[in-house]
């Protein structure tokens, strides 16, 4: 980028609207295996096995986990185009996987893959955009992002579950696949510009700081224990990723012990993210005029209810549908806002950093999502591992409610020639 640099929205509408278009396709990834991967684990590979079926999620959680926390500093030494780049390059290999899959090893393999896939490409895109918007509209661009990522997320969960009723599912999934990962490794290579000159500006609106370029460990410690707010962001964030966990694992098959189709477990497993995607472009807006802490707190809370009701309708297709709708509202409100509230915490040249400590945390939660949901269904019974997670959820944002806030700072607009 040459010549004139500025923040804001209008001033970088072409590339932040390439990085929104680009983060549907990084959700679509993901959304492909969200409606029939678990039946296909039950049915296609004869798995008995909770645990062994939700492996794929402990995988991809993982290796996301780890690649958000690497990606913060990397992206400070390689610059943000360079890692999207080869967030595309490592998802190359994940179509052929599942393709070939002989035993479901080569699709938990698969999602090892597709975690670092989503670590590095969502990282940056997340990254890039709040480089990119500058602190006045951060929430409304967070909403912008999230709700692309997650509408993508619904359209391929929903496509794939559609299409699994006359195609093999597999198939599906490794045919959509193939054609995301060459799509964004194009317009990653040659449409995106790094956002370097952005976060140098803004650095210059805050001035000199103590904190800026601390090490990881140091960021690290600072989001997950110093700073209450970061800390209180983290764990919330952990939180909500075990509802997803759950949501993307285990209700498909507590919906198809219940006698549900595979076309209304593919409307049930994309109205979650449906209303999730749609409702981040009023809540991340919301939260830039509102504040931070209502939502998350209120957002949690409804989480938590909808679990709750999952159970209470005891896998009838009417309340579980009712169940996803309100999953999807408490996790719109609660999923901008706190990447937005962890950016408003941290300085512009940490920030990669910073919101790689948090996306740690909070994709993490697809680990112990999994294990909960796994191994409580496998020793006792799926309800009782749904309501163990709506619990913690219920739990999380009242932690969130007794932390003290304090409010964003207001920076007044730059630009350099």
């Amino acid at each position: 980028m040459s010549g004139h640099v500025e923040l804001g929205l209008r001033a970088n509408a072409r590339q932040f609207a390439l990085l929104v278009a680009l983060n549907a396709l990084v959700g679509g990834m993901v959304g492909l295996e969200r409606s029939v991967l678990p039946l296909v684990g039950k049915q296609d590979f004869g798995l008995t096995s909770t645990s062994a079926i939700l492996a794929f999620v402990v995988a991809f959680g993982a290796a996301k986990a780890f690649t958000n926390l690497a990606a913060g500093g990397l992206a400070e030494r390689l610059g943000r185009k360079r890692l999207l780049v080869i967030g595309w390059l490592v998802a190359l290999p994940v179509p052929l996987l599942i393709g070939l899959a002989s035993s479901w090893w080569f699709i938990v393999a698969a999602n090892l893959l597709l975690g670092v896939n989503q670590g590095l490409a969502w990282s940056m895109t997340v990254v890039m955009k709040i480089d990119l918007a500058g602190p006045r509209r951060r929430g409304l661009a967070l909403g912008l992002n999230e709700s692309a990522g997650y509408l993508g997320v619904a359209a391929t969960a929903f496509l794939t579950g559609a299409l699994a009723a006359s195609y093999a599912p597999l198939t599906v999934i490794w045919v959509g696949a193939a054609l995301i990962v060459l799509v964004g490794l194009l317009l990653s290579v040659f449409a995106v510009r790094d956002t370097g000159a952005q976060v140098a500006l803004e650095q210059q609106a805050h001035g000199a700081h103590p904190s800026a370029h601390r090490s990881l460990g140091a960021a690290f410690a600072q989001a997950s224990l110093r700073d209450p707010i970061l800390r209180a962001c983290s764990q919330a964030g952990l939180v909500n990723n075990l509802n997803d966990a759950l949501a993307w694992g285990l209700a498909p098959l507590y919906l198809a012990a219940h006698g549900a189709s595979v076309r209304e477990i593919a409307i049930v497993a994309a109205a979650y993210p449906v209303v999730w995607g749609a409702g981040q472009l009023l809540t991340g807006w919301l939260s830039d005029h509102t504040g931070r802490k209502p939502l998350i707190t209120a957002g949690m809370l409804v989480q938590a209810a909808a679990l709750g009701l999952l159970v209470a309708g005891d896998g009838a297709f009417a309340p579980s549908l009712a169940a996803a709708l309100l999953l999807g509202a408490g996790t719109a409100m609660v999923y901008p806002t706190l990447i937005a509230a962890v950016s408003d915490a941290s300085q512009p040249r940490d920030r990669a950093r910073v919101v790689g400590v948090y996306r740690f945390w909070r994709d993490f939660g697809f680990v112990l999502g999994a294990l909960i949901a796994g191994i409580g269904a496998d020793s006792t019974s799926t309800q009782t591992a749904i309501l163990i997670v709506a619990v913690l959820t219920g739990v999380s944002g009242l932690l969130v409610a007794a932390t003290s806030w304090q409010p964003r700072p207001a920076l007044r607009p730059a630009s350099v020639p």
